[in-house]
Formats: structure tokens, C-alpha cells, sequence
């Protein structure tokens, strides 16, 4: 099958797939899911991870390392319930519910288990809506998912003594060397799709 080279964006991010950095037969197809079907992929259990929140992202990986989906969380700008003008940025629900679908049939996902921050009340509650718009649509699409802190898939695939920007910085690094043909919109949501791989295919340290 010759695999084409040219990327589909969106506004949202990028639609690619592209094997594991470090493996021989690197390739980055970058067509959109809904243009082609992958037979060898279709028997493949799938991985999502997803970054919660209105900044986050989403990502799913085959059981292979192939890069199914990778996009900034979809999401659009509303008018807030509060009395004062407000807008506020929400999950679009049917466009991200859309793009779980092209997980295969046995899939699981992993959700950085959000900010709550008494001292950051707006922060907080935009998490919590987020995450329960997420957590609707995988029970709805009857995707099995579990929580996970950032230490955790960060002690797998980052170097230790890290703290604060360089958690940020370290995370972008490592994703692009992973993934040295994708263009990375959300190094979190990569990595932690990447670390349930690894975790579901016995891979881990």
C-alpha cells in the first residue's frame, strides 16, 4: 500500500498517522480517517489519551504505535451563565464525540485526572465541566476508561527532577522525538496515549 506524505489539517489540529519514532519503517500518512480504512489496523486494540480540559487534547494509538488521531479538544465559545458578560470556551460535544468514534471496537482510555483548586475556582470548574462532557460521551460510545495523575505517566517517560516550565518543556521534547513526523499540538494527551500503550502491551520500565 504506498503511503502518501501530504498532512489533512483542521482547525482543530491534525488528522495523521505515523508510526512510533525510533522504528525503521517510519511513515506519516496524513489522511483523514473518514478518506481510508487500514485493514491491519482494524483488528488492533486502540489507546486514547486524553489532556481534560478547554486547552487540552486528545489523542488515539494503535496497539502498533500508529497515530490514529491527534487534535486540540474541540470545543466553542459560548455566552457564560454568569449575570455579568461573559463568554466561556465549552466542549463541542458532538464534534468531539465524532472523533472518539474512530477509535476501533476494543479501545481504552486514559484521562489526566483533572485540576481541582479551591484557590482557583473558575480553573477548577472548567475542568469539572469538561470532564463530565468527556466521561459522557465514552460512556455513550461504551469506552472503558480509568484516571491517571501526571506523575504518573511523567515518572514513565520523562527524566526525573523536573518541576514546574520544565515539565511543560520536557513533555514537548520528548513527544516530538517520539514522534518526530507528527506535528504536536498537545504533548500531553500524546504521551499519555503513548504510556497507556505501553502500559496495555507490557512495555513499561
Amino acid at each position: 500500500m504506498e503511503r502518501t506524505k501530504k498532512n489533512k489539517e483542521n482547525t482543530t489540529g491534525i488528522h495523521s498517522f505515523v508510526k512510533v519514532g525510533g522504528d525503521k519503517d517510519v511513515f506519516d500518512l496524513g489522511i483523514h480517517m473518514d478518506t481510508i480504512i487500514i485493514d491491519d489496523l482494524k483488528q488492533e486494540k486502540t489507546m486514547i489519551g486524553v489532556d481534560n480540559g478547554v486547552t487540552g487534547g486528545v489523542t488515539i494509538l494503535s496497539e502498533s504505535g500508529v497515530v490514529i488521531l491527534h487534535i486540540k479538544t474541540p470545543v466553542k465559545n459560548h455566552l457564560s451563565y454568569t449575570k455579568k458578560k461573559a463568554f466561556i470556551n465549552r466542549i463541542d460535544f458532538q464534534q468531539l464525540k465524532a472523533e472518539l468514534e474512530k477509535a476501533g471496537p476494543d479501545t481504552f482510555c486514559y484521562i489526566e485526572r483533572p485540576l481541582v483548586n479551591p484557590t482557583r475556582f473558575m480553573a477548577t470548574v472548567s475542568a469539572v465541566r469538561c470532564l463530565e462532557a468527556t466521561e459522557i460521551i465514552l460512556e455513550e460510545l461504551q469506552i472503558p476508561y480509568q484516571f491517571l495523575d501526571s506523575k504518573e505517566w511523567q515518572k514513565e517517560l520523562l527524566p526525573s527532577g523536573l518541576k514546574g516550565d520544565e515539565l511543560k518543556r520536557a513533555a514537548d521534547a520528548v513527544a516530538q522525538r517520539l514522534f518526530p513526523k507528527l506535528k504536536v499540538v498537545n504533548s500531553d494527551c500524546l504521551l499519555i496515549a503513548e504510556y497507556c500503550r505501553r502500559k496495555n502491551t507490557n512495555r513499561l520500565k
